[in-house]
């Protein structure tokens, strides 16, 4: 039926099982919306920790009460879509039918469906022409918050940075954006991770199951810390005075550590959640195209394996994005 699309339902909280395939009504696009076939979405860690609702505590309860108290009330998940516009709303003045477009979803999510309605409030940019719509769905999340953590890092050309998980999502793009202002980049990942960050133009890397950098003598201008998952005040003082160190994951015990070590040192603690603006999905997209910036795709799934894909990421072994096949699209163009 035409009035019917095909979606990956999120009805429960908990384990990737609870996803399932199923039927619901096609979104109608209001005055000032898109209505987007959607060609690819992404499963990110975002996606993960929304669906399992293991949410940090200053924002877990009015997340919980804007989900769903008891169960999910926004059933698709997905928060990353690259498509084509098949309606346009009367008021939409930027895009047009059959444009090729990239978007995040915000908080409505919906990813995970043949088609989605969205706002043009959201950050919306043509599609880069020289990659994938799998390439370029992964571009909205990660691409705009590794920007943003690496504006903030203020980097100066020949200065080191250090990115901490430089083989995810955030990190695959970051190291890319570190090189292009000069800098000398450290990669710090897993062993099986480490070719593709070389690949990317980082200067060192390092195997974070055999050594520690907090504990080797080099020091840094910035550290970039993705993942968040060790203790700040050890890390800072890897970095030289008037050093900054940037989390991108603010739990509330890594943010105190990083602010008592920067009151008692001479060092920067810096944590931001990054802020979508168009102009600069638009920066991303004109990078891809000049060939100065690649998405870095690990696994792509058929919609109908999202369970496998979902695990996968949650897995760990990730290297940049995985990226989800919709309306069976999987295609270079």
């Amino acid at each position: 039926m035409e009035d019917r699309m095909k979606a990956v339902l999120w009805t429960e909280y908990g384990a990737p099982e609870l996803l399932k395939i199923g039927e619901v009504k096609k979104p109608v696009p209001d005055d000032d919306e898109l209505l987007i076939r959607v060609h690819a979405a992404t499963v990110t860690p975002g996606d993960c920790e929304i669906r399992r609702f293991e949410m940090h505590v200053l924002f877990w309860l009015p997340l919980r009460i804007y989900f769903g108290l008891f169960k999910p009330k926004r059933p698709i998940l997905g928060m990353e879509v690259a498509g084509e516009v098949e309606e346009v709303g009367k008021n939409v003045k930027r895009f047009k039918k059959g444009d090729q477009i990239i978007s995040d979803t915000g908080l409505k999510f919906g990813a995970y469906a043949e088609y989605i309605c969205l706002n043009t409030k959201y950050t919306m940019a043509l599609k880069p022409v020289n990659i994938s719509y799998e390439e370029a769905a992964c571009i909205p999340t990660a691409g705009l918050n590794a920007l943003h953590y690496i504006r903030l890092a203020d980097l100066k050309p020949g200065q080191k940075i250090l990115i901490k998980g430089a083989a995810g999502c955030f990190g695959t793009y970051a190291v890319q954006l570190a090189k292009l202002r000069g800098a000398e980049v450290t990669g710090v990942d897993s062993a099986e991770k480490l070719e593709i960050l070389s690949e990317l133009g980082a200067d060192h890397t390092i195997d974070y199951t055999r050594e520690d950098f907090a504990k080797k003598e080099e020091k840094y201008d910035v550290i970039f810390d993705v993942v968040g998952n060790s203790s700040i005040g050890q890390g800072m003082k890897s970095l030289r005075s008037g050093g900054r160190y940037i989390l991108a994951t603010p739990w509330v015990i890594r943010v105190l550590q990083g602010i008592w070590s920067s009151i008692t040192s001479k060092k920067k603690f810096i944590f931001s959640l990054a802020k979508y603006r168009t102009e600069d999905l638009v920066h991303l997209k004109e990078l891809v195209e000049s060939g100065k910036l690649r998405p870095i795709i690990d696994k792509t799934y058929p919609m109908e394996q999202m369970i496998e894909a979902h695990k996968y990421v949650e897995g760990g072994s990730k290297i940049g994005n995985v990226a989800i096949s919709v309306n069976g699209h999987n295609l270079f163009q």
